[in-house]
């Protein structure tokens, strides 16, 4: 990639984006445990609410990857993130399957739009984006890390309504009961 690549400018975003997301996944899996420790959750609401989140980190490690790798021409860098994107909106609409079929938690209007309808929207960015991305990196590298950025803040959303879900049931410890 060199010096006048349309990425070169990007390069501090995804560092930051990136490193971002790839320490807010070892966090999750933290979460994750508390919550199976904790007995508060079964398979299918974690693979309906705490998955996802790991998954939408992990997409906004990928993105930041694919577009600090040096490409020769916008479009290879566009194709890869188009067709993440279409991956993590049909993954989208799993979790809306997921989510619906989960028995434990009954989901409200604020969890539909952060575990579902706010990562879609992220996903079609990505995917429009990438398809568009060849026509005019300039204007669509800013939608793509929009995307990203919306995603992340997904991500730190849902984790912190895991962690406080868990808080606020967790039973009490031994040490809680002593006078």
């Amino acid at each position: 990639m060199d010096a006048a690549s349309p990425f070169a400018a990007w390069e501090s975003f995804y560092v930051i984006v990136g490193s971002s997301a790839a320490a807010l996944t070892g966090l999750q899996f933290v979460v994750i445990t508390l919550g199976a420790g904790a007995s508060l959750s079964t398979e299918r609401t974690t693979r309906a609410f705490g998955t996802p989140t790991v998954v939408h980190f992990c997409a906004v490690l990928l993105d930041a990857a694919i577009l600090s790798a040096p490409w020769r021409r916008p479009t290879s860098a566009g194709l890869s993130i188009a067709a993440f994107g279409l991956a993590g909106a049909i993954y989208s609409l799993v979790v809306l399957r997921r989510a619906r079929r989960q028995t434990d938690y009954r989901p409200v209007l604020e969890d539909w739009v952060w575990h579902v309808i706010l990562p879609f929207v992220a996903y079609v960015g990505f995917l429009v984006g990438g398809v568009e991305l060849p026509g005019d990196p300039p204007r669509w590298l800013f939608v793509i890390g929009a995307a990203a950025l919306l995603l992340l803040f997904v991500g730190i959303h849902n984790a912190w309504d895991a962690v406080t879900y868990i808080a606020q049931r967790r039973p009490p410890s031994d040490a809680d009961r002593r006078p």
